[in-house]
């Protein structure tokens, strides 16, 4: 039986719409329900303890809109509270980073990878932590095994990269001076493989390539999670019909302001009937800390 509830999205702002891009773009026939904390943003420069809060609000939201599964659109929130979220969420959670660090060691031909996020996200050491996981899993199985045992790791932190995304300077001459900035050192390191470890950084992909250069694989993590989404639709059999598929946005701040700067993220004449709603109202003491 067709399960036609939605799936419920989230972020601290604009940047979870690359992941929910991918979502329809692959899911076209499910309906979404997508929430962004602008009023709150970012949570990349917020302590591991108001993530924690943040995160669960937005998820007590989603889960009054019915939805059948959670999505983390949001890296540093993944990092730091997916497992709380898990545990106590009503429905199935996803989250971006362990998607995104799979697609990288599959990708990488010579065990360098390169990592940019947020300062909250590199500095929790979450995602190097995942790939690593998943090269010791791809040892284990005898996959690429030379450029796992070799496996080197670079991160570095690119905050400017979420203010250009959001202002729609994705290749313009101050996008190109700091990505040269930031990605320098990642450069010289010799990745062949680069992980956009923030949901805004997909917008400058197309600078972030032409310096890094043709032999760089770029990680969209939006993509691989959509794949993740899929499959945990198939296996729980909660796939929709896609009988009447709705899109309905939300945002802590300004409806129209969300709506002018999401609109380059999305395409598709959305977003569109954004309403604006606080979260902090919800009262998440209670739940159980991961």
């Amino acid at each position: 039986m067709a399960d036609n509830r939605p799936i419920g999205v989230f972020d601290s702002g604009i940047g979870g719409l690359t992941v929910l891009r991918e979502i329809i773009e692959l899911l076209p026939g499910e309906s979404t329900v997508y929430y962004g904390d602008n009023g709150r943003a970012p949570y990349g420069n917020k302590s591991h303890s108001t993530i924690i809060q943040y995160s669960l609000q937005d998820m007590r939201f989603l889960e009054e809109h019915n939805v059948k599964m959670i999505v983390i659109a949001c890296n540093t929130a993944s990092t730091h509270a997916y497992k709380t979220l898990a545990a106590n969420s009503k429905v199935p959670v996803v989250e971006v980073v362990y998607p995104g660090a799979t697609a990288a060691v599959k990708a990488t031909r010579n065990g360098r990878i390169g990592i940019i996020a947020t300062r909250a996200t590199v500095s929790s050491g979450l995602y190097e932590t995942a790939v690593r996981q998943k090269a010791q899993e791809m040892i284990n199985l005898g996959i690429n095994k030379e450029a796992m045992d070799n496996l080197s790791i670079i991160q570095q932190d690119c905050p400017l990269f979420v203010s250009l995304a959001e202002e729609g300077w994705w290749d313009d001459e101050i996008a190109v001076m700091t990505t040269e900035r930031y990605l320098k050192p990642v450069k010289e390191f010799g990745v062949d493989t680069l992980v956009l470890a923030c949901t805004h950084y997909p917008l400058l992909a197309g600078t972030i390539s032409r310096f890094m250069g043709p032999d760089v694989t770029l990680i969209n993590s939006g993509i691989s999670v959509a794949s993740v989404v899929r499959n945990k639709l198939i296996e729980n059999n909660m796939m929709s019909d896609g009988s009447s598929v709705t899109r309905e946005f939300y945002t802590s701040d300004d409806a129209a302001m969300f709506e002018n700067v999401a609109a380059p993220f999305l395409g598709r004449g959305l977003p569109s009937g954004t309403q604006t709603v606080k979260v902090d109202r919800y009262d998440v003491s209670g739940c159980k800390e991961e």
